[in-house]
């Protein structure tokens, strides 16, 4: 099974905001167990996956035994979507086959397509070619599903090599996201702040119910966001026209006093790994549209709460007890069990 490094079905604020970790001193260890559980579920789905890979796979020449040349089995492998269908693909002059003379099936139930079919009113077959093995090449995008999300657009043009991404709303996308912009996927490793160019416009006391936030231009900050002044961060609850309603000393930042002008920063500049599962590197203006992959919510749901049962076992030195005395706390494993078995149910690959 390749590593998905770059394919995460949780993110690392989730994770963290279901067990109230706080801060950046557990990234490190919380983002491990998020790319863990998100390898185990796919080894445990026998290879299925939930972000779509572009790739080209190799097949063997369909023998008469299975229905002759006309119809190809893709091993246990989920097909969206057909780029390239070559026959003789080891040859030196392979056979590509039109789109118009073959089926993606089962039709009624895909996509995923579990399997292609020559249009037997064609002319065209699948041939073996020199010899039938990898001889019939499928390029194409390869997942159970490839559902999305809208998640801003750039705020800046991007010359096809940049790691460090300016976007428009940082309440939209995490870090462990995968997001597509155009037809470059990238995966979101790590998030820094960007000046939103409005400065604070009152005066702020060190006082947790002191939170409506007067800023110069409320238009530069979205709800959802996070902001920092000084070193405090806020999370913004709401916006009425300049004066924001914030959450104060959010995520273990200490509480302050905060006076003059100070800059209204947001974590909008994404790092990103560029051109992930498969895809190409490509230019990109200035707000381009943003999607994020969003796998299904069940799948979401098992990956972090795996995550965080490793998060917890860990804690407890995988004895499953969480400090000691008459304060100990047993951690048990049986939610997730039954969670994990009703996933096998519904995304299991089903023998033909």
């Amino acid at each position: 099974m390749p590593s998905n490094a770059t394919r995460w079905y949780a993110s690392r604020e989730s994770v963290k905001r279901a067990v109230g970790i706080v801060g950046s001193t557990m990234d490190t260890l919380v983002d491990s167990y998020i790319e863990s559980a998100s390898s185990d579920i796919e080894l445990m789905l026998k290879g299925r996956r939930f972000i779509p890979v572009t790739a080209t796979k190799l097949f063997r020449w369909p023998r008469a035994a299975r229905a002759g040349s006309t119809i190809l089995y893709l091993d246990d492998l989920d097909l969206l979507a057909v780029t390239t269908l070559q026959a003789k693909a080891q040859d030196t002059t392979p056979t590509t086959i039109a789109s118009a003379d073959y089926f993606l099936e089962p039709q009624h139930l895909g996509p995923p397509y579990t399997r292609i079919e020559i249009d037997l009113s064609s002319t065209s077959a699948f041939e073996a070619g020199d010899t039938p093995q990898r001889s019939i090449s499928v390029a194409g995008r390869w997942a159970y599903g490839e559902d999305t999300k809208a998640a801003g657009a750039l705020a800046e043009a991007d010359d096809g090599s940049e790691t460090a991404l300016d976007v428009t709303d940082a309440s939209l996308i995490d870090v462990g996201d995968t997001i597509l912009i155009g037809t470059e996927a990238m995966f979101v490793s790590a998030r820094g702040t960007l000046d939103t160019t409005a400065n604070l416009n009152d005066t702020l006391t060190a006082d947790e119910s002191d939170v409506t936030v007067t800023i110069t231009d409320g238009t530069l900050v979205k709800a959802g966001e996070v902001i920092l002044v000084d070193s405090e961060r806020m999370l913004v609850d709401s916006i009425s026209t300049n004066n924001l309603t914030v959450r104060r000393a959010y995520d273990g930042s200490v509480l302050a006093a905060h006076s003059g002008a100070a800059d209204i920063l947001v974590y909008r500049t994404l790092t990103v790994v560029r051109a992930v599962n498969g895809t190409t590197a490509a230019t990109h203006d200035i707000s381009t549209a943003i999607t994020k992959y969003a796998p299904p919510a069940d799948i979401v749901d098992l990956c972090r709460a795996m995550a965080i049962g490793h998060l917890k076992q860990g804690e407890s030195g995988w004895t499953g007890q969480i400090s000691g005395g008459e304060g100990a706390v047993r951690t048990q494993m049986v939610d997730l069990f039954y969670l994990r078995q009703r996933v096998i149910e519904k995304y299991g690959r089903v023998s033909l």
